[in-house]
């Protein structure tokens, strides 16, 4: 067994055939920056080549997140300089994501806590999605006047009964019963049952194929479903209100509910609305009605084609500086309400990308 380096940001260990990536970064609720990105893509890179290493578990140190999301901070300050640095992080993160996608080895993310953003970028493709009863999976980037990246322009808008594009428009989060519901992870797994989990793949006897070990240990210790989903009753309303293809659309149809057991909460989901970013939400609605037709490849091509323009045409600027530099939570929009948005402003993002197929 190797020393785990307390100071790395990813701790890499391999153990009984398992290679283990833990992200230690936990005073930052486990934001992956460049450097992590790196180490990660590295150690992947390696033991995709190592015949010793049957299978890959990711997981995070601390109990508060998984993984929160990219390091905002860091690319605000990288906007604020005009640094490139901002295209090599996306690129390569992007690179990273898709990679756990096409992972020749089983992968197992072991969600607990906070997955948001960047964190579901690095959960969503792997083989074996488990959450623990902690986990909270989203996609908040609206509410920084951003939109889902990391590949979420293809998970979101691949969910069903437009649950995708409830995600992505108002930047709610879901708990593990909704997340297994909706096909966002495989596997609950208490959280106490963790240590019961390691010790079992450290005394596997690893066969033929390390995917059905990992399944048929899954089958033994974890279950498909986990109680407590708290969209269940509006996943009717979700379907029918988030069906238009433009947000005035859909806060006009949430307006017009007329069952009056969803009006308080087709009410509060329109006040969410109201406060994200209009331009952020009109880019993220058509990303996703877009990416339905286009590859993996292809979201994450036009996810970098909209972050490369959106330092400086979008919301992101303003958003970070409200909510997470100054703090005044009082963010300026341009423009400030969806009434004012024009259909041109979100065209103009779109201009000149090329789908390459699959």
């Amino acid at each position: 067994i190797t020393m785990l380096d307390d100071h790395a940001l990813v701790q890499t260990e391999v153990r009984n055939g398992v290679g283990h990536l833990t992200l230690n970064r936990v005073a930052a609720f486990n934001a992956v920056n460049l450097e992590m990105v790196r180490a990660l893509q590295q150690q992947l890179d390696a033991w995709a080549a190592d015949e010793n290493v049957v299978a890959v578990v990711l997981r995070a140190n601390g109990d508060k997140a998984f993984c929160a999301g990219g390091d905002i901070r860091e690319l605000y300050s990288n906007a604020k300089q005009n640094s490139s640095l901002n295209a090599t992080f996306f690129r390569e993160e992007y690179a990273l994501d898709q990679d756990i996608h096409a992972y020749p080895k089983p992968f197992i993310a072991l969600m607990d806590g906070l997955v948001l953003g960047g964190g579901m970028g690095l959960a969503q493709g792997a083989s074996f999605r488990i959450v623990t009863e902690k986990a909270r999976l989203g996609m908040p980037e609206v509410s920084i006047g951003f939109f889902p990246d990391v590949g979420g322009s293809y998970f979101l808008s691949r969910l069903s009964g437009e649950m995708g594009t409830y995600m992505g428009v108002t930047g709610n989060p879901v708990g593990p019963a909704d997340a297994l519901q909706l096909g966002l992870a495989d596997w609950f797994l208490h959280r106490e049952q963790i240590t019961e989990f390691d010790r079992c793949l450290d005394n596997m006897q690893w066969g033929h194929s390390a995917q059905e070990a990992v399944r048929s240990l899954l089958n033994t210790l974890a279950s498909k479903h986990s109680s407590g989903a708290q969209l269940t009753a509006v996943r009717g309303a979700i379907a029918t209100h988030f069906a238009h293809n433009s947000v005035a659309d859909i806060i006009a149809s949430l307006a017009s509910e007329t069952d009056t057991t969803l009006q308080d909460w087709c009410q509060e989901t329109i006040a969410t609305l109201k406060s994200r970013s209009p331009l952020a939400m009109a880019t993220t609605l058509e990303m996703l009605r877009r990416a339905q037709e286009l590859s993996l490849a292809d979201c994450f091509r036009l996810e970098f084609h909209l972050g490369s323009q959106w330092f400086s045409k979008g919301d992101f600027m303003e958003g970070v500086r409200a909510l997470i530099i100054d703090k005044d939570k009082n963010p300026r929009w341009q423009p400030a309400t969806i009434e004012a948005l024009e259909q041109a402003q979100v065209d103009e993002f779109f201009a000149g990308f090329q789908a390459h197929g699959a």
